[in-house]
This record gives structure tokens, C-alpha cells and sequence, in this order.
């Protein structure tokens, strides 16, 4: 019966490592080998043995003081495995180093369950990767290079919000604190406007791929109590907000930012001031087609004339 027939490939070496391991502890004497054959009995190359003695992840068990030639042992195989498996699930030269140092069950099932979540996010990114160069295509066979969103004006009140401000990972992390926020609301039986719509701000002065800083906020009809990273708080008045609105999925709002740019250099009398808002008036929670989303993307510019007093 071959138990080993439902296993993924990361745990039948995972196992692999294990065995070896339990073997090589149950034998005893040192049997040196040579560079070449251990590398051929290992089926690893030269270079790589090299590359691990360098790196302080594999040393020889032996290196000969006139010649310099690089012996090991027959207990060096199951180490060797132990790099190799790590190596192939994504550890970086210090990450296996530290994990090697531990190796424990707890310790390395830690370790294996923070390298998941993070070739999860990786995959994450590399998909959203693909979406943009899907989409690129498409908008090149329909001889499109970017749909232009007309830009207005309007001044913006001071209003009365619950916030949350945290910094998150990726913007792809905005969700939850939206649900963090929503949770809270539910909780605390609060009374929500229903005249105004829900925003987010982003409050880097530029684009950030990690670690970004981010706000979400709600509308309320009555100030509270601030607790728990949950604020009570009046925004700024902004005299001068451009905004537009983006129709469709939500990768059409990279097109949005890009109409700024334009609109901008055609209004050079105007300059950016302050965090960005997004307010999106539908989406996944309210509608189920895509290309019905509609966002608005609200910028705060400023003259660049006024000099203030």
C-alpha cells in the first residue's frame, strides 16, 4: 500500500527529511566522502556545497589543511536534506539558518505556517499582476490605452465620522479594517447617517507597495466615546476637492489616478494638499456585476498662488 500516494510534493519531502534523518541517528561510525561523491550520492551539485559552506549552512566535515579538498559524512546527508527542503518552500539563506538552529516540531511548524501565509500573499500579488496584464490586452485589442474620467470641483464639509486608522500591509488589506469597522458599529449599537456615504483616506505622501496608512470612515449622527483605535472625529473642511468617477471593476481606477495627472498639467494653477479619499458608492456588497462598480476618487488641491495670510 503506498501511504504516500495522497501527499503533496512538500510533505513527501518533508517526510523524506524525517526518515533520513532517523536513519542516519541509528547508525553509528563517520564515513568520508569526497566533494564529488558526496555531491553525486546527494545529487547536488559542486556549486551548491560550495555556495552552503560559504554561507555557513553546510561546513565540511573535513577539509584537508595541504590540499584544501572538502570531505563529508554520511551524517551530513540528513542536514543537507533539511537545506534542500527548506530551500524548496521558500526560505531565504538566514531564514534557514535560524530554522535549522531550532528544529523542533513546534518551532518548524511555526515557521512552515508564517512561509504559507506568505507565498499566499505573493501568489495574491502575482495574480493581481496577471489581472493588470489581462486587462492591458484587452484594452489593446479593443485599441484602448486608458479611458479618460472627467474631473470637477466642489468644496467638502466638515463631518462627523467614526474612523479607523491603521497601517496595513497592502491596500489589498483595506477589507479588513472596513470589517473590523463594521463590527464595532454592530456591537456599540451605533447610529449611522444615511445621507453620506462611507470613505477611505490614504495618508502617505506617495504610493506605497507595503506598510501603508490608511483611514475608513463612517458618517455618524452623534459623537461618542473614542476606544480601541476607534476615533470620534470631525474631518477638515476641504475649500477645494477634484474628484471624478470611476464606472467599472476596480482595476479601471488606476485609469481615475491617471485623469488627475492630466487634469493637473492642464490646471497648473492647482497642486495636490493633503491624503486622498475613495468613497465607493457600489460595490461587491451592494452589486454583483463589476462593471457596475462606480467609485469616486476625491483629490484635494489647493492654488498655487495662495500665499495664506
Amino acid at each position: 500500500m503506498n501511504l504516500s500516494s495522497g501527499l503533496s510534493y512538500s510533505e513527501r519531502k518533508l517526510i523524506h527529511v524525517i526518515v533520513i534523518d532517523n536513519f542516519i541517528k541509528g547508525r553509528g561510525g563517520i564515513f568520508i566522502f569526497k566533494i564529488g561523491e558526496f555531491s553525486k550520492l546527494t545529487q547536488v551539485s559542486i556549486r551548491m556545497l560550495r555556495y552552503y559552506d560559504e554561507t555557513g549552512l553546510l561546513k565540511p566535515a573535513r577539509i584537508d589543511k595541504f590540499t584544501g579538498y572538502r570531505f563529508y559524512s554520511v551524517e551530513q546527508i540528513a542536514h543537507l536534506h533539511k537545506i534542500i527542503f527548506l530551500r524548496d518552500s521558500g526560505f531565504s539563506v538566514s531564514e534557514i539558518a535560524v530554522t535549522l538552529n531550532c528544529w523542533e516540531d513546534a518551532f518548524l511548524t511555526d515557521q512552515l505556517k508564517d512561509k504559507y501565509l506568505e507565498i499566499e500573499r505573493a501568489i495574491t500579488r502575482e495574480q493581481e499582476r496577471l489581472k493588470k496584464i489581462e486587462t492591458a490586452l484587452h484594452d489593446l485589442t479593443e485599441r484602448k490605452t486608458w479611458v479618460h474620467y472627467d474631473v470637477s470641483l466642489k468644496s467638502i464639509p466638515s463631518l462627523q465620522v467614526l474612523s479607523l486608522r491603521k497601517i496595513i500591509p497592502d491596500y489589498f488589506s483595506e477589507e479588513l479594517l472596513w470589517k473590523e469597522l463594521t463590527r464595532f458599529i454592530e456591537e456599540e449599537g451605533l447610529n449611522i447617517s444615511q445621507n453620506s456615504s462611507s470613505f477611505a483616506i490614504y495618508h502617505d505622501d506617495e504610493y506605497k507597495e507595503a506598510n501603508v496608512d490608511v483611514e475608513v470612515c463612517v458618517v455618524v449622527n452623534q459623537s461618542g466615546i473614542s476606544k480601541d483605535g476607534f476615533t470620534f472625529r470631525q474631518t477638515e473642511k476641504v475649500d477645494t476637492m477634484a474628484y471624478t468617477w470611476v464606472y467599472g471593476p476596480f482595476e479601471n481606477i488606476a485609469s481615475g489616478y491617471l485623469s488627475f495627472a492630466h487634469w493637473l498639467q492642464q490646471h497648473n494653477q492647482y497642486r495636490m494638499k493633503g491624503g486622498n479619499r475613495q468613497i465607493c458608492h457600489r460595490g461587491p456588497w451592494n452589486e454583483e456585476n463589476p462593471d457596475r462598480y462606480l467609485t469616486e476618487i476625491q483629490i484635494p488641491v489647493e492654488s498655487q498662488f495662495n500665499t495664506g495670510d
